[in-house]
């Protein structure tokens, strides 16, 4: 799935994690890293993407940030207030300062990553006295599906 509108995509009847989910699949199908974003606004689901860093040639284009701009599209601001982001491993530092300008209201994510993740590994961004918005933050959603995804894709390529 491309972004959330597509298909026969129902988002009144979608659980955001697994769409998060499906998109780090065909990430992973693709040859990317598998990591899917999805962005909520009032219970519904505005934009998702996965990995494509590869695809783009762009070191910048991971799910959470093509998300994010997405949504800004989709929403015509510049300003996530009241969205919810969705995604399958923790974001790093550059994801996680583009969710705090955004001011996304929650992150939800699925599986830790104590190398590169920095919400609740590493420089803990959303902790720092320099941090403009810190939004709240769910982590371990469905934690032991996203970690088998990661290893398996990972595994494959050793």
């Amino acid at each position: 799935m491309d972004n959330a509108r597509s298909k026969s995509f129902d988002p009144a009847k979608a659980d955001p994690m697994s769409v998060a989910f499906d998109e780090a699949q065909s990430a992973a199908a693709r040859g990317e890293v598998p990591v899917g974003a999805v962005i909520v606004k009032d219970g519904r689901i505005v934009a998702s993407a996965g990995n494509a860093p590869r695809a783009l040639r762009d070191p910048s284009a991971h799910a959470e940030l093509l998300a994010i701009r997405r949504a800004c599209e989709a929403l015509e601001d510049e300003r996530l207030s009241g969205c919810d982001l969705y995604v399958t491993l923790e974001p790093c530092t550059m994801c996680a300062a583009a969710i705090s300008f955004a001011r996304i209201r929650r992150v939800y994510y699925a599986a830790q990553d104590p190398k590169g993740g920095a919400v609740d590994n590493g420089v803990r961004f959303f902790q720092q006295p320099t941090c403009h918005h810190a939004p709240e933050v769910y982590g371990g959603i469905r934690e032991s599906e996203a970690a088998a995804l990661l290893r398996e894709f990972f595994g494959e390529r050793r």
